[in-house]
Order: structure tokens, then sequence, then C-alpha cells
């Protein structure tokens, strides 16, 4: 069983603040696209910092994929998955297909623990584009996708993301831990009491 950790609403503030200055400097996105349920609130906390004077905010999106399964009822705790799951997507005949055409798309999640989830997500959404471009005309608009997680476990990954994704610094991890169980402050049925777990058992 690896070791459980607990993280703030403050702390993951925090580091989508910082965050969002490698950004910004970095890609400057146009969309985003919050893999859930683990990134719909770093994505809309990002948001804030990602906006610039006299601009509009950044749409979101939200894709849903599963990837985690639980262990039986009488245990809290999950385990990875093998299979990724779409439990929500883009509709690729709608117009949420064709804003991603020719845009800097930031895809956010809470973690990359196997990247499987990751790897999915950047191989579907890139395919789904291509394919929309084809249909719409609009193949010489390139889109271009960045990752971002507020964590990213140090272990061997069983997912892949694209060779020139990684070599051209569009991923980008908040911290970078050990192997351990990260408890979300979303994942909280009571705050306070996670609260305090954060400063008994806290991610460092």
């Amino acid at each position: 069983m690896p070791e459980k950790v607990y993280v703030t609403y403050n702390q993951v503030h925090k580091l989508c603040r910082a965050s969002a200055e490698k950004i910004l400097k970095e890609f400057r996105p146009n969309l985003m696209i919050a893999i859930g349920g683990g990134g719909y609130v770093p994505a809309r906390i990002l948001r804030s910092f990602l906006k610039l004077p006299g601009e509009p905010n950044i749409p979101i999106q939200a894709i849903g994929l599963s990837l985690y399964e639980s262990l039986g009822k009488d245990d809290p705790e999950e385990k990875p998955g093998t299979k990724v799951t779409r439990t929500q997507w883009l509709d690729l005949s709608s117009l949420e297909m064709a804003n991603l055409i020719g845009k800097n798309v930031l895809i956010v999640d809470e973690v990359d623990d196997t990247r499987t989830t990751l790897e999915y997500a950047v191989r579907e959404l890139e395919k789904d584009v291509q394919l929309a471009q084809k249909n719409l005309g609009r193949e010489g608009e390139k889109t271009t996708f960045y990752i971002f997680v507020l964590h990213n476990k140090d272990k061997s990954k069983k997912g892949k993301l694209p060779d020139e994704m990684m070599q051209s610094g569009r991923y980008h991890a908040a911290v970078t831990t050990g192997d351990v169980w990260i408890c979300y402050p979303w994942e909280a049925t009571d705050i306070d009491e996670h609260d305090a777990l954060a400063k008994e058992h806290p991610l460092i």
C-alpha cells in the first residue's frame, strides 16, 4: 500500500499560480480541456491566472476518462485500471471540435500516474482534430497541445506521450513526487478532517 499524502485547496491554488507564469511564457493557450473529474478544479483556478488584461477568459471544455476502478464496497481505495473508458467526449460534428482547429490547447489533469489516461487523451484528440480539419477543409491550420498536471509521479510509465511534445517542452508538472497515494481536497467528504490530515501527512 503506497503512502497516503494530502493536498489542500490552498496548495493547489499556489501551484496553479506558479505554473501559469511558466505556461504563459511558453505557450499562451487559447482553449483548455479539463480531464474529469480531477482536472476540473485546477483548470478553473488556472484560468484566473492565465487571463491576460483586456482579453476574454479562456474557454474550458471537458472530457471524461476513467482509468481507476474501485476495489470493492468495503474498501474506499482505488487502483489503476488497465483500460481507459470514455465517460464524456467532444462531439466531432459540433462546434466544440471545430473550435480546436488552429488553437493552442491546454490539457489539464490533476496527476500523471501511469500516463495511460494522458496518452489516450492526446492521441484521440489529435486524431479527432485531424478528421475535423479534413471534413472542414482546414488542414493548413495547426492545433498544438500542451499538458499541465499538478503532480507527476516519478515512476515507470505505461503510457507514452508524443516525442515531439516532450522534446519541445509542452508538458509541465507543478510538482514531481514519489509513488505515493495523493488525496485531493475535492475527493474529501469532510474538508476540515482533510486539512488536518494534510498537516500530519503533507506532500513534500
